[in-house]
């Protein structure tokens, strides 16, 4: 039997023999995320995943899908490629446990200039390692190769995830009451959020992302590339002890953004500032970039990745619960009734 190969389709730009030894350097970080529910193996023209529905009385599938944005261009300039797959996936899991659900499983897509295997395999790498860190399956994916589209050396990156929930447990903002107490939990950094501002700001190059950075104690380049974190197993720590009213992640947008997707109207968070976790990298990019606070909160998540809202009186045993989890947490405000404020948010 004959094997796929068309002279006349590599002239052009493609190399479909390119395409087969990445599924094959691949497979092995596709089989780290293996977990009950997957069927079959990458290969086939779609990714099977039995939900198991006999575990829940209404089962809602949710899903979300996401990219990692400019962050890659960091990547591309420094030639580091086993992280942004943990942020595809992170940008994608986090919200769809916002919603209350389960991640089941992740497909990923990657458009790239010129099919390199070894860095697919990269990639695919800290894709992989972000579906462990959530706890669901990598089940598929596609790589396409785009000459004329895109520079040989660059690829863009986005991901797709469906998780699956109990209808009467999920999260949606409804049991929300003046007087819950607010949780917030660290970000790990800037996340993949505002690359557009912060490559502007430092005037991006590669020898400033080599530049070691005292107050960051590592370069500036390393600490871009700090790889979004996955709440998911947290969350559903959490949830499965605590009633949760309403989550926000603080994404592109910031807290004024975001925060008010969790809200209903007529209602406010009051945020303190001061209660908040701090990051040496938002202090290094306002300053750098003289860019006035509220645009900073506009933004960036400025170093709170998760806002929570619980009844008052669980407030302590859900920062203990994120705690226990590995998270850092503490309560940062409260859920006002009244007349909705600037996007429903007010930071004091």
């Amino acid at each position: 039997m004959e094997k796929s190969f068309s002279e006349s389709y590599a002239a052009a730009g493609v190399d479909v023999t390119a395409g087969y030894e990445s599924v094959e350097l691949i497979k092995s970080h596709v089989k780290r995320t293996n977990i009950p529910g997957v069927i079959g193996s990458i290969g086939g023209f779609g990714g099977m995943f039995e939900i198991g529905a006999k575990d829940y009385k209404n089962p809602v599938l949710v899903s979300g899908t996401d990219g990692v944005g400019t962050k890659l261009k960091i990547a591309f300039l420094m030639d580091k490629h086993d992280t942004v797959g943990i942020d595809c996936v992170a940008m994608c899991v986090n919200d769809v446990a916002c919603s209350g659900a389960k991640p089941l499983f992740f497909l990923d897509y990657i458009a790239c200039g010129k099919n390199y295997p070894e860095k697919i395999a990269q990639i695919v790498a800290g894709v992989a390692e972000g579906c462990v860190q959530a706890g669901c399956a990598l089940v598929g994916g596609e790589t396409a190769e785009h000459p004329g589209l895109m520079p040989n050396e660059e690829y863009d990156l986005a991901g797709f995830t469906v998780g699956i929930g109990e209808k009467d447990k999920l999260v949606s903002g409804e049991n929300l009451k003046s007087g819950n107490a607010l949780i917030g939990v660290a970000s790990s950094g800037v996340h993949s959020n505002g690359f557009s501002l912060v490559r502007k700001v430092f005037n991006i190059t590669e020898e400033r992302l080599g530049i070691q950075v005292a107050e960051l104690g590592k370069t500036l380049g390393d600490e871009l590339l700090t790889p979004t974190r996955i709440y998911v197993k947290p969350l559903l720590a959490l949830m499965d002890k605590v009633n949760v009213n309403a989550i926000s992640h603080i994404t592109g947008g910031g807290f004024y953004e975001n925060v008010p997707r969790m809200l209903k109207d007529g209602y406010t968070a009051v945020i303190e500032k001061d209660k908040c976790f701090k990051k040496p990298i938002f202090d290094l990019i306002a300053q750098e970039g003289n860019i006035p606070e509220r645009d900073m909160y506009n933004t960036f998540n400025m170093g709170t990745g998760l806002v929570i809202a619980v009844d008052s009186d669980k407030a302590d045993e859900a920062v203990r619960i994120l705690e226990e989890n590995g998270e850092q947490a503490a309560v940062i405000g409260e859920i006002k009734a009244g007349e909705l404020g600037e996007k429903g948010v007010e930071l004091v």
